[in-house]
Order: structure tokens, then sequence, then C-alpha cells
């Protein structure tokens, strides 16, 4: 096997999908623990031209999001490789954040790309619980140990925290972008890059978030010939998702699709 990767000129291909985080019934996020041993693994042949990563996510933490992107970065600078990304249907919030560990971004003309922005949603239960006679019952120690609540009225002061800290993780988000992308980045274009809105992949590049529009087959062999061997890295399902996919996948599907559907959804998927 040593000899075949000597031999051929390999680019290794690791694949991200899914919302960002340990989710979904079977574990199939994208997190930074499921995913370092892949990364390693991809970054150590050491023959390789360069690492090519695709991903398609529309976010989710932003913890893993910055843990999954300073990796690939400290993995990139110490074995000396560049780093080429992808963006399938979607890299948008963290999944742009990840993205931004690439030395060059390329996307499909219709992919979404973007959203450089913090959300946090939730729901009001006060007044459904006071209909229907439930009372709600909260003892702790700490005034703010019971901070936006769904079940008690909201306070103004916990908008404002919550705010802040938003505020703290979109300015982070946003050093991320900008040292990326650097002068790429067409801030001049009268569109607010930072806003939280999300672009086809076509406006993207008109903007400098990425490079250029094509599939990872299409321009690792424009970059590094026909000949070039596409080695494909991506993570295992667990035993469960293999049993369940080899009877009836719907059944996988189904429940992956449900649990994540609330983030998808914001970009149209």
């Amino acid at each position: 096997m040593l000899s075949f990767f000597k031999k051929k000129k390999i680019v290794p291909h690791i694949k991200l999908s899914g919302v960002i985080g340990n989710v979904g019934r079977f574990k199939q996020g994208i997190d930074f623990a499921g995913q370092e041993e892949i990364i390693k693994k991809a970054f150590a042949i050491k023959k390789s031209l360069a690492i090519a990563i695709t991903i398609n996510s529309p976010g989710g933490s932003p913890v893993q999001s910055h843990l999954i992107h300073d990796f690939i970065r400290s993995q990139a600078k110490k074995n000396k490789k560049k780093v080429i990304i992808f963006a399938e249907d979607v890299a948008a919030s963290g999944g742009y954040l990840i993205a931004c560990a690439g030395d060059e971004i390329y996307a499909n003309q219709s992919s979404i790309v973007g959203s450089i922005g913090v959300i946090y949603s939730s729901f009001g239960f006060k007044d459904l619980i006071q209909k229907i006679g439930v009372q709600r019952r909260v003892y702790t120690a700490g005034k703010n140990k019971s901070t936006l609540d769904p079940f008690m009225e909201e306070k103004k002061e916990d908008i404002e925290r919550l705010k802040n800290i938003q505020l703290d993780l979109h300015k982070d988000f946003i050093e991320v972008v900008e040292n990326s992308r650097k002068s790429k980045l067409k801030k001049d274009s009268g569109i607010e890059l930072f806003s939280g809105e999300f672009w086809s992949g076509r406006k993207a590049k008109e903007l400098g978030l990425i490079d250029g529009i094509g599939t990872s087959d299409q321009i690792l062999k424009e970059k590094f010939g026909e000949d070039v061997v596409i080695k494909k890295f991506e993570k295992p399902k667990g035993w469960l998702a293999k049993k369940l996919s080899s009877t009836d996948n719907h059944i996988e599907q189904t429940i992956n699709i449900l649990e994540e559907r609330s983030i998808w959804q914001r970009y149209g998927f």
C-alpha cells in the first residue's frame, strides 16, 4: 500500500457532512472528537499534494466549529500542506467557519454560502401552561440560573446578557473569516458581509467568500492532472446505524432529517 502511494499523485479527501455537534439519533453530526483521527490520518500521507475537504453543513455548535477549524489549520502548518475546501449544498454559519480553514474555497454555483452570524432560538410557554392549569416550580442557587427558562416570563436583563454573549461569538467568527479571506473579501461591494445573510455560490464568489466554482473532482484534476488519485476519508457510521441501514436505510434517514430539519430548513433544505 505504501509503495502505491509513493508512485501515485495522492490527494486525501475528507468529507464533513451534517449539523455541527454530536447530534442525531445515531450521532452522525460533525464534532471534533469524531473527526480528529480522520483528519490526522489524511494529513499523515506524506506524499500527498494537498488536502481536500468537502463540507455540507448548515452550522451548529460554535465551539465544535472552532475546534475543527483550528485543528485543520494546525495540521496544515505542521505537515506543510495546502488545504482546498469544497462546499456542497450548504457551507453556512459554522459550516462556513470550518471552510475558512482552507487556503482556497470552491462551491457549486447553487450552493448556499455565508450566514456569518450567531443565532439562538427558543419558545415561550408561559401563557400555555397557565391556560391548561400547570404550575411551574423552579428552585435555584444563583439568581441567574433560570435565565431564559421557556416556561417563565422573559426578562430584559436576560436578553441583554444573551446578546452580549452573541456579540462576542460574532466577533470571533468575523475574525476567523477576515484572517482567512484577507484582501479577497469585497468589503466595498455595498453588501454587509457579516450580517448573517447567506448567498448562492455564484454571489459568494463575487463577494470574495469563495475562490471559484466547481466540483472537487473537476478542480483537483485541473490542479493536479487527470491521473490524480483522490483517497476518501469519512467518519464511519456507528454499529447501530449500520445495522438499521442494512435492513432499511429509510429509518435512519427519516429520524436524522426530523431531528436536524430545524437547522437545515433555515437555508431552504
